[in-house]
């Protein structure tokens, strides 16, 4: 998603991560996707983005970003955000969470004595 205000983003969840760690941001997120989703049908659906998009300061984003959104989280084709679609998105959106999140797994091989194992990374 390309945003005018993209510039500007910061990006919290690794700070989360640390503060919440591994449960708690995963509840958060839960609790995001739950203030974002289309209560009748359980997943984000663009209407609801657009509905609820205020409740995160997003209203400043134009209907091309929200469908954008959208389409680079909705993994099965649907048009819609189901709750672990939302939560690879968050994480896809977070960098600095990604390489964490690959050195964790890196550190957790080698701990089990999988360090010789090239395909797991």
């Amino acid at each position: 998603m390309a945003s005018r205000d993209q510039k500007n983003f910061q990006d919290f969840l690794p700070l989360m991560a640390e503060k919440l760690g591994g449960d708690g941001l995963i509840g958060e997120l839960c609790n995001g996707f739950r203030l974002l989703m289309d209560s009748d049908e359980g997943v984000i659906t663009f209407a609801s983005l657009k509905k609820n998009s205020a409740f995160l300061g997003l209203q400043e984003l134009s209907d091309d970003d929200l469908y954008g959104m959208l389409k680079e989280g909705d993994f099965d084709g649907d048009g819609a955000l189901n709750q672990m679609e939302f939560c690879v998105l968050m994480f896809r959106l977070s960098p600095e969470l990604m390489e964490q999140s690959q050195f964790l797994l890196e550190e957790a091989i080698q701990q089990e004595g999988f360090q010789d194992c090239d395909f797991w990374l």
